[in-house]
């Protein structure tokens, strides 16, 4: 790459990279990007975000809004989003003047369900993955249609389901009739229930050269659908099921032609069979726990990608556990409390990420807490140790 590319940090003036959507991922990748010496501009509907209140530049606006979009585009080399639901046609609309990573197309995949189900079924011969049996519900004649052996399933809407919102467990075809009722009967897709052993995803990295790095697995605890915990490695996951998700994981990335960090979620069957759930054209909450333990975090990863520069290396230099930090704690009954957070950090190995927001709610995610060791058991038991002092139950 020559010395003079616009997409190389200068010292004076910086490149300007911008990042649609203002929340924490965004900025965490503002962090990552100014550290290696850009400046960051964010196009966010919400004044008081948390990327706004680190980022150089807050453009206060809808995804949609025209001038909003030139603005950004006008002054950023290259922009990328920190959330799939951003509209494609906004993305499409940015890459006329500047580069654009993931793609409109990899995010319009991403967005939709169908879409994407469609897109890992063929793949699948180069994946060596299939996704979940699932069948589109549109009508109640879809309802009607649905054979014995989809049930019982999880009831998804197609588009803007996120943390566990808009899925509904199903047992029936009653089940489904309600929920797709409940649902103002928006199109859906019916995912057979499988019988998982855990869950696990596998954050990848793809340049604009077609070079990519994959990280190691991650194997992921959900409660009430939203992430609790992260472990790297995964305690159960055995070599050769790495292997499979990793080369997977390859596959998808190189027939999507993306460019960037990529999260990919599987499920590991009962009988050690791997199924691909779903993706996320973003940096992921499954990764964080790579500012901390790993050589380059996907923060930095996907700077460098959205930048044209090579990828860093994704090795894993210490066992880490993840811990979401949700709203919840800071409730004690009734009563509104700061949690502890001088005991958690007296923790050895442990680092506290907070994302600057203002309210605390049950269910907001409001900061995560990575605990890295030299071995796997040292970390859950420092795990075990901030659980205990922060009220969550293990």
């Amino acid at each position: 790459m020559k010395q003079n590319s616009p997409f190389l940090p200068q010292a004076s003036p910086s490149t300007w990279l911008g990042v649609m959507g203002g929340g924490q991922l965004g900025r965490m990748f503002a962090h990552a990007a100014q550290a290696m010496g850009y400046k960051v501009a964010v196009l966010e509907p919400a004044t008081d975000c948390p990327a706004g209140q680190v980022a150089e530049r807050l453009i206060t606006a809808g995804y949609s809004d025209a001038a909003a979009l030139a603005e950004l585009s006008a002054l950023c080399a290259a922009v990328t989003t920190e959330f799939e639901n951003v509209p494609a046609d906004s993305m499409a609309l940015l890459a006329q003047h500047s580069f654009v990573a993931p793609s409109a197309d990899c995010v319009s995949i991403a967005q939709d369900r169908i879409a994407e189900k469609r897109f890992f079924v063929d793949c699948a011969a180069a994946s060596g993955v299939l996704p979940a049996p699932h069948q589109v519900i549109a009508s109640l004649q879809d309802i009607a249609a649905i054979p014995d052996a989809l049930l019982p399933g999880i009831l998804k809407t197609v588009r803007m389901g996120y943390d566990g919102k808009g899925q509904v467990r199903v047992d029936s075809r009653a089940d489904v009739e309600a929920a797709f009722a409940a649902m103002k009967g928006v199109t859906c897709l019916l995912e057979k229930m499988l019988p998982l052993a855990y869950e696990v995803s596998v954050l990848t990295a793809r340049g604009d050269d077609g070079a990519s790095v994959v990280y190691p697995i991650a194997e992921n605890v959900h409660r009430d659908g939203i992430l609790f915990t992260t472990t790297v490695p995964g305690p159960n996951v055995d070599p050769a099921c790495a292997q499979r998700a990793q080369d997977a994981a390859r596959a998808i990335v190189a027939r999507l032609g993306y460019v960037g960090v990529l999260c990919i979620e599987f499920f590991v069957l009962d009988d050690g069979s791997l199924v691909v759930n779903e993706m996320a054209p973003r940096p992921h909450n499954s990764g964080h726990y790579t500012i901390d333990a790993c050589v380059t975090s996907q923060f930095a990863q996907q700077v460098r990608a959205m930048a044209r520069l090579p990828l860093g290396d994704c090795r894993q230099h210490s066992p880490a556990v993840m811990l979401n930090i949700l709203g919840d704690l800071w409730f004690d009954g009734g009563t509104l409390r700061e949690p502890a957070w001088d005991q958690l950090l007296a923790l050895p190995g442990a680092f506290l990420h907070l994302y600057g927001k203002e309210e605390a709610r049950a269910g907001r995610k409001m900061g995560h807490a990575t605990f890295v060791a030299p071995t796997l058991a040292e970390a859950q038991q420092q795990l075990r140790a901030a659980c205990a002092i922060l009220g969550i139950a293990l």
